[in-house]
């Protein structure tokens, strides 16, 4: 079960709204998300953003920005108190944070402010109801101790500081989980989540994820992870049907030990040290693979046994006469060109 990206609509400092417009976007099935970049602009429209809010669900939400210098007064938040997915990021500050507690309606939550006042914002009873959270702490160490009471929570993506994160093993719902900034700290976590489907490990640095064993992960996703040069393991997710791989210039290895009946899309771009990927014929069901600036020989790797599920490859160097070349090949040999 992959995660679903809703195409996301913004409204930015309004100084008017249009709810037969947006009442349209909404039952189109896109998000609706009302932003303000300043205190000027939202000034005298926030009341009618709150109807809104108590109207719609939590594909209507409100996001608050930037303000250059100015530190966003939390306090604003006691005039949309039916919101229920409320964005406050891309700030560098933020003062009377305690104002979420009295958002009783919160499902979704996006905190990303560099100088977080409150390591222990998470505490807030009203937070133990969200459904979606994203926080991203880059200068405090933000604690996450408070995770195991949020029994609702099906949708993470945590990030930069942080302490206790093995608390997020206890959340029993969690579908999906995206790892931001964070290096070194021990994964064993993971195993704990039977209902995990998604995982991303973004940025930071670990050597491997060798921790994660037991798992029913559909979908991993590694991107920019300093230092990672080990996916011996990649076999023991057995659930697996998509796996994407970017930036890793450490990696010089990508080996299938074993049959992974699930796996449909495979993905390695500008993986720099990348010069072997074997075992491709123990992949019974995969029909899309890409491997873009690699340091893999395409010769050697078209003689090896493909399977014969595979119908889309695209395989590039960024050399324009060569991937010329590759991609006659590639259609010479029946193989389509890749489509997202």
């Amino acid at each position: 079960m992959r995660k679903i990206w809703k195409r996301r609509i913004l409204i930015n400092d309004p100084a008017a709204l249009d709810p037969v417009q947006i009442e349209q976007d909404l039952r189109g099935g896109n998000q609706v998300i009302v932003q303000f970049s300043h205190p000027e602009y939202y000034g005298s429209i926030l009341e009618e953003v709150d109807e809104l809010c108590a109207r719609w669900d939590e594909n209507f939400g409100v996001r608050f920005y930037g303000h250059r210098s100015l530190s966003l007064d939390c306090d604003t938040l006691l005039r949309i108190p039916h919101v229920k997915m409320l964005h406050l990021n891309c700030l560098v500050q933020a003062h009377n944070t305690q104002a979420l507690g009295k958002l009783h309606h919160l499902t979704s939550l996006n905190l990303g402010i560099y100088e977080l006042e409150n390591s222990d914002i998470l505490g807030m009873d009203t937070l133990r109801s969200l459904r979606d959270l994203s926080v991203i702490s880059e200068k405090k160490v933000l604690n996450l101790q408070y995770l195991n009471e949020f029994s609702h929570l099906e949708q993470l993506h945590v990030g930069g500081k942080v302490k206790h994160l093995d608390a997020i093993g206890y959340l029993g719902n969690l579908n999906y989980l995206a790892l931001h900034m964070i290096s070194k700290l021990p994964l064993h976590f993971i195993n704990r989540l039977d209902k995990l489907k998604n995982l991303r490990v973004l940025l930071g640095g670990r050597e491997h994820i060798q921790e994660i064993k037991n798992n029913q992960i559909e979908d991993l996703e590694i991107c920019r992870v300093r230092g990672l040069h080990d996916l011996t393991n990649i076999t023991d997710f057995q659930s697996l049907d998509r796996l994407v791989i970017e930036d890793q210039i450490q990696l010089r290895e990508l080996h299938f030990d074993r049959e992974m009946e699930a796996l449909e899309e495979l993905t390695a771009v500008n993986c720099k040290g990348l010069t072997h990927l074997t075992g491709i014929e123990r992949l019974p069901k995969l029909r899309k693979l890409r491997l873009f600036k690699t340091a893999i020989d395409f010769d050697s790797f078209i003689r090896q046994k493909l399977p014969s599920s595979l119908s889309m490859v695209e395989f590039a160097t960024a050399k324009t006469k060569a991937d010329q070349a590759i991609q006659e090949s590639l259609l010479q040999l029946g193989y389509q060109k890749w489509s997202s």
